[in-house]
């Protein structure tokens, strides 16, 4: 294959005419945390693909499972009146992984941002089961991200995604987000969460509790350069859409099935939501799949209806696909048997610590955010006003370029260097990714 072959692909987050210009690297081959391009360059995967591949690129379960299901049913829908063995497995397994979240029953479809999608839509459905119609608006976070549909952008707190899809949905506000590191408020983490969940009480209020129906948000905002909140904001978050009753949607794409070093990123606090956005980690990238997980209290009010408003008029062709099933349960498996989130924590930690570094190491460091096996560093022109690195400097791309030449995959967002490698990563891989990272760093810092 050769690149210029490439130009014939609209990319996903990017203009058409820096593909053109800058030809994209061609991932050729992966096995286990690593991957090679076209040209055989070995790298040590950073990114899991997209925050996907967290069990690694070759797990030989995973693929036995998806190659027995083509050969028994390699497709068959899911809708009003049909159904097939893996759905029917998977579901009764998300529910039973589920259960201490209190989680009663789930609807797939292809990818996040369709389990955002689903969200959405059935927080809306749910009131109306109840009686409730005027419960329609949706409280979200800045700097949150919930996929590229029009509900999700227009829950999206990233202004670069939304703009040049205006105007979006009606009825969805924004509220400002626990970001310590940026924030007009406080460098008290414990002060910044109280602030924080206060204001989407005085959102919930000034609209009218009576016509929320949810309020949105990441568990750890990732897109945005890995937020971690402070360890208060969940736990007051829960009890203000308890207190007002609006339902509470964790978006989970990303935190979900153990990347945050639990199993779910509200796990970390201790916090149940009502409907969970799931997709990514599911199925560990090897076939697309998103789920929308409900609460027990929201699927008993569909169960409960005899009016049919709680027929639920949303899906996919591909809503349960057979061979995505297939390859969630055996990532399921995986998950248990090589104790993946366990790892997460402990090689997390690590990881973690070693990054932490990177602030005290180099001019342009700003800030080094993250939990478990994700972190965010963040690149600046001034680490004493912390002024992220403008939108036009190249320092991120040279970092990045840096590192590839040195064999790490990375990945930049803005002013942020964002990792997330896959989930079965050893202590010595992730040194060897720092070792990389440090080099690569260095290299630039030395430049300035």
């Amino acid at each position: 294959m050769k690149q210029d072959n490439a130009r014939f692909l609209f990319h996903p987050m990017a203009h058409p005419q820096a593909m053109q210009k800058n030809k994209p690297d061609i991932i050729a081959r992966g096995e286990g945390c690593w991957v090679w391009d076209i040209d055989g360059h070995k790298m040590i995967d950073g990114v899991a693909g997209l925050w996907s591949s967290n069990l690694g690129h070759s797990n030989q379960r995973v693929r036995d499972a998806i190659v027995a299901q083509l050969d028994e049913l390699p497709f068959y829908n899911t809708f009003r009146g049909t159904t097939h063995p893996r759905a029917i497995e998977l579901s009764a397994r998300v529910v039973k992984t589920m259960a201490p979240d209190g989680v009663g029953a789930v609807m797939f479809g292809n990818s996040g941002s369709d389990a955002v999608e689903g969200a959405l839509k059935i927080a809306r459905q749910y009131w109306k089961v109840l009686g409730q119609p005027e419960r329609t608006k949706f409280i979200s976070l800045k700097q949150g991200y919930h996929g590229v549909h029009f509900g999700g952008m227009s829950v999206n707190g990233l202004a670069n995604i939304r703009r040049a899809y205006e105007p979006l949905m009606p009825g969805c506000f924004h509220v400002d987000a626990p970001w310590l590191y940026h924030n007009a408020y406080t460098q008290d983490p414990e002060e910044l969460g109280r602030i924080c969940a206060g204001l989407l009480e005085r959102e919930i209020l000034f609209q009218g509790a009576d016509t929320v129906a949810a309020f949105v948000a990441e568990p750890v905002q990732g897109s945005a350069g890995v937020i971690v909140p402070p360890a208060n904001y969940w736990p007051l978050v829960r009890e203000i859409c308890e207190r007002h009753k609006v339902l509470l949607i964790a978006d989970e794409v990303v935190t979900g099935f153990g990347r945050s070093g639990a199993m779910f990123g509200t796990r970390l606090w201790g916090v149940t939501a009502d409907i969970w956005c799931l997709a990514k980690g599911i199925s560990s990238g090897y076939v697309p799949l998103g789920a929308t997980a409900l609460s027990q209290k929201v699927a008993d009010a569909f169960l409960a209806d005899t009016a049919g408003l709680g027929t639920v008029a949303h899906g996919y062709t591909y809503s349960g696909h057979p061979v995505a099933a297939a390859a969630a349960l055996a990532t399921l498996d995986e998950l248990e048997r090589l104790d993946v989130v366990g790892n997460v924590a402990r090689v997390g930690a690590h990881f973690q610590a070693r990054m932490a570094e990177f602030e005290r190491k180099f001019s342009f460091v700003g800030d080094v955010r993250g939990v478990g096996l994700m972190t965010g560093i963040e690149m600046v022109s001034d680490k004493a006003a912390r002024t992220p690195v403008p939108r036009g400097s190249d320092i991120p791309q040279r970092v990045a370029r840096e590192a590839y030449q040195r064999g790490a995959m990375v990945r930049i967002s803005g002013p942020n260097m964002i990792l997330s490698p896959p989930l079965v990563i050893t202590r010595e891989e992730v040194d060897h990714l720092v070792d990389i990272l440090e080099a690569s760093f260095a290299a630039v810092d030395a430049s300035l």
